[in-house]
């Protein structure tokens, strides 16, 4: 039987997180220890805020090369986890935040996930495939506003003004 240790962890971790805003508070003291959660939350937002436009970016850039862009989806997967973790209070997820910004990190649970990970499509023919240099190409004699069989019936009384 596979146990699950999620469930435990979730229910473990704010009382870790106030274990730690205890060490933390008596070495620093209270004040410094709410600053530096507040701090983190900031840079959490700051970093959510930021990276967001920055991933799509980078997935853009490699579509369009026509290469495969799970690796960047993943790696800002993972960034906007770490912003996520920045932005609730405690250490202990803010040492994990830290751990998942580092290139390194990143990539190493990269190469653990991927293989669990099922494309919904593949990449190696959809991408280089596409074809961009379709034009249409129209006279003033290929197209009228009057060639438009549903056109708007004036004499409507849906068109009629409430003052007439």
């Amino acid at each position: 039987m596979r146990v699950s240790f999620i469930p435990l962890f979730l229910l473990l971790l704010p009382l870790l997180e106030i274990a730690g805003f205890v060490v933390v508070g008596r070495e620093i003291g209270a004040l410094a220890t709410v600053g530096l959660v507040i701090l983190s939350s900031v840079a959490g937002s700051l970093l959510l805020r930021h990276q967001g436009f920055g991933v799509m970016t980078r997935v853009r850039a490699e579509m369009d090369a026509g290469h495969d862009p799970s690796r960047q989806l993943a790696h800002g997967a993972m960034i906007v986890l770490a912003a996520i973790l920045l932005i609730i209070p405690g250490f202990i997820t803010d040492i994990f935040a830290i751990l998942l910004l580092l290139p390194p990190v990143r990539d190493f649970a990269w190469r653990l996930l991927k293989n669990r990970i099922v494309m919904a499509t593949s990449f190696s023919s959809g991408f280089s495939a596409r074809r961009r240099d379709t034009v249409i190409d129209l006279d003033d004699s290929d197209y009228s506003r009057d060639d438009y069989p549903n056109r708007p019936d004036h004499n409507s009384p849906w068109r009629r003004l409430k003052n007439d």
